[in-house]
């Protein structure tokens, strides 16, 4: 294996999302991230390519959020940031989130029995000091199949108001995931971030994925 650099270990972990399925499964993964939501334009990023684009503003998300503490002084400890954006390719069309009930009706009457890709970028920090900030940004992609819906599911599931909310108009962890059939890739890039590949990317830049996890939970894993 490559010789790695050691880093100070980052006990503070940051999630610059408002995506509480985000944070749920980092959460289930140990972590116990604080959640700082990002300010940023999402609309005025232009990519022709789903992963450059998600990965774009995964970056914008992440770097604001970490300028953002810097002002704030909070940067003179080790931490962690992560942040992701995820899209929808179907059909050869990238969708984010519907916004509106109306919307979310007529994406899935184009979703509905057929495959799509969705993408997460992937933006990881590790912040040594407030002028040592090292990221990675990646992206990843899952394929999703759909269930041939009747209209009746599509109009129930528009009124739960999930599928507004959430990129590509559906989830695996909640109402949408009985209209789900097959998923091709990682499962967790579909709710909206990649475990397997945040730890690579953490491991890149010299943290290891376990020592993020709650001493808590460690400690109770050990004494049982």
């Amino acid at each position: 294996m490559p010789n790695r650099v050691v880093v100070p270990q980052a006990r503070r972990v940051i999630l610059a999302s408002a995506s509480p399925a985000r944070l749920q499964t980092l959460r289930h993964a140990g972590l116990d991230p604080e959640v700082i939501v990002p300010e940023v334009d999402e609309e005025a990023v232009r990519h022709t390519s789903p992963a450059e684009l998600t990965g774009e503003r995964a970056r914008l998300k992440g770097e604001s959020v970490i300028e953002a503490l810097r002002r704030a002084g909070e940067l003179d400890e080790p931490l962690v940031l992560l942040a992701c954006d995820s899209m929808l390719e179907i059909e050869g069309r990238v969708h984010g989130k519907p916004g509106t009930r109306e919307a979310a009706v007529v994406r899935w009457y184009r979703m509905r029995g057929r495959q799509g890709l969705l993408y997460t970028g992937h933006y990881a920090a590790l912040a040594l000091g407030p002028d040592d900030v090292r990221h990675q940004v990646r992206s990843a992609v899952t394929g999703v199949t759909f269930a041939d819906l009747t209209d009746a599911e599509i109009a129930a599931y528009a009124d739960t108001g999930e599928p507004q909310r959430v990129a590509g108009a559906f989830t695996i962890d909640g109402y949408g995931g009985a209209f789900v059939t097959r998923i091709t890739g990682d499962p967790h890039n579909v709710i909206g971030i990649s475990l397997p590949l945040v730890r690579q990317m953490l491991l890149d830049l010299g943290v290891a994925w376990h020592t993020l996890w709650r001493t808590d939970d460690v400690a109770d894993q050990i004494q049982s």
